[in-house]
Protein backbone atom coordinates (compact mmCIF):
# COMPACT_ATOMS: atom_id res chain seq x y z
CA UNK A 1 0.00 0.00 0.00
CA UNK A 2 1.08 3.47 -1.03
CA UNK A 3 -0.36 5.93 1.57
CA UNK A 4 0.18 9.80 1.30
CA UNK A 5 -0.54 13.35 3.20
CA UNK A 6 -0.96 15.86 0.93
CA UNK A 7 -0.77 19.26 2.88
CA UNK A 8 -2.04 22.27 1.51
CA UNK A 9 -2.54 25.87 2.28
CA UNK A 10 -5.26 27.54 0.29
CA UNK A 11 -5.78 32.20 0.16
CA UNK A 12 -8.36 32.49 2.05
CA UNK A 13 -10.55 33.99 -0.69
CA UNK A 14 -10.67 30.98 -2.27
CA UNK A 15 -11.18 28.13 -0.05
CA UNK A 16 -14.93 27.77 -1.37
CA UNK A 17 -14.07 27.01 -4.93
CA UNK A 18 -11.16 24.97 -3.43
CA UNK A 19 -13.75 22.57 -1.87
CA UNK A 20 -15.75 22.81 -5.12
CA UNK A 21 -12.74 21.32 -7.25
CA UNK A 22 -11.12 18.99 -4.21
CA UNK A 23 -14.88 17.27 -3.95
CA UNK A 24 -14.68 16.93 -7.72
CA UNK A 25 -11.55 15.31 -7.89
CA UNK A 26 -12.52 13.44 -4.54
CA UNK A 27 -15.84 11.85 -6.90
CA UNK A 28 -13.13 10.52 -9.41
CA UNK A 29 -10.22 9.09 -7.44
CA UNK A 30 -12.74 7.02 -5.17
CA UNK A 31 -13.64 5.41 -8.30
CA UNK A 32 -10.11 4.78 -10.00
CA UNK A 33 -8.92 1.23 -9.77
CA UNK A 34 -6.31 0.34 -7.02
CA UNK A 35 -7.76 3.54 -4.79
CA UNK A 36 -8.25 2.46 -1.21
CA UNK A 37 -9.11 5.72 0.71
CA UNK A 38 -8.95 9.34 -0.93
CA UNK A 39 -9.95 11.53 2.06
CA UNK A 40 -10.01 15.37 2.40
CA UNK A 41 -9.78 16.90 5.32
CA UNK A 42 -9.79 20.58 6.50
CA UNK A 43 -8.40 21.95 9.78
CA UNK A 44 -10.47 22.60 12.38
CA UNK A 45 -8.26 25.41 13.89
CA UNK A 46 -7.57 26.85 10.16
CA UNK A 47 -9.91 26.78 7.74
CA UNK A 48 -7.29 27.14 5.06
CA UNK A 49 -5.35 24.50 5.47
CA UNK A 50 -6.50 21.08 4.02
CA UNK A 51 -4.86 17.45 4.24
CA UNK A 52 -5.73 14.69 1.64
CA UNK A 53 -4.78 11.01 2.42
CA UNK A 54 -4.55 8.94 -0.40
CA UNK A 55 -4.05 5.11 -0.33
CA UNK A 56 -3.30 3.37 -3.43
CA UNK A 57 -2.55 -0.38 -3.84
CA UNK A 58 0.65 -0.01 -5.91
CA UNK A 59 3.13 2.63 -7.09
CA UNK A 60 1.36 1.84 -10.97
CA UNK A 61 -1.74 3.10 -9.06
CA UNK A 62 -0.18 6.25 -7.85
CA UNK A 63 1.33 6.90 -10.91
CA UNK A 64 -2.32 5.91 -13.34
CA UNK A 65 -4.22 8.55 -10.30
CA UNK A 66 -1.66 11.44 -11.58
CA UNK A 67 -2.79 11.23 -15.44
CA UNK A 68 -6.62 10.96 -14.54
CA UNK A 69 -8.99 13.56 -16.63
CA UNK A 70 -10.09 14.87 -12.83
CA UNK A 71 -6.80 14.89 -11.22
CA UNK A 72 -5.73 17.09 -14.13
CA UNK A 73 -8.50 19.32 -13.88
CA UNK A 74 -8.08 19.38 -10.26
CA UNK A 75 -4.10 20.44 -10.51
CA UNK A 76 -4.95 23.35 -13.14
CA UNK A 77 -7.89 23.96 -11.02
CA UNK A 78 -6.49 24.80 -7.66
CA UNK A 79 -3.22 26.33 -8.52
CA UNK A 80 -3.93 29.80 -8.65
CA UNK A 81 -5.58 29.46 -4.96
CA UNK A 82 -2.67 28.20 -3.42
CA UNK A 83 -0.96 30.18 -0.67
CA UNK A 84 1.82 27.72 -1.11
CA UNK A 85 3.53 25.27 -2.83
CA UNK A 86 1.35 22.10 -1.58
CA UNK A 87 3.54 19.06 -0.01
CA UNK A 88 3.24 15.39 0.07
CA UNK A 89 4.24 12.79 2.61
CA UNK A 90 4.55 9.61 1.85
CA UNK A 91 3.98 6.92 4.58
CA UNK A 92 4.34 3.27 5.01
CA UNK A 93 1.31 1.14 6.64
CA UNK A 94 1.88 -0.83 9.78
CA UNK A 95 -1.58 -1.77 10.50
CA UNK A 96 -4.21 -2.58 9.09
CA UNK A 97 -2.46 -4.58 6.47
CA UNK A 98 -4.81 -6.71 4.99
CA UNK A 99 -6.91 -5.14 2.13
CA UNK A 100 -10.25 -6.31 3.57
CA UNK A 101 -9.75 -3.76 6.23
CA UNK A 102 -9.33 -0.45 4.29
Amino acid sequence: MIVTCVHVKVRPENIREFIVAMTDNHRGSVREPGNLRFDVLQQADDPARFMIYEAYESEEAVRLHKETAHYLKWKDAVQGFMAEDRHGVRYSVIEPKERSRW
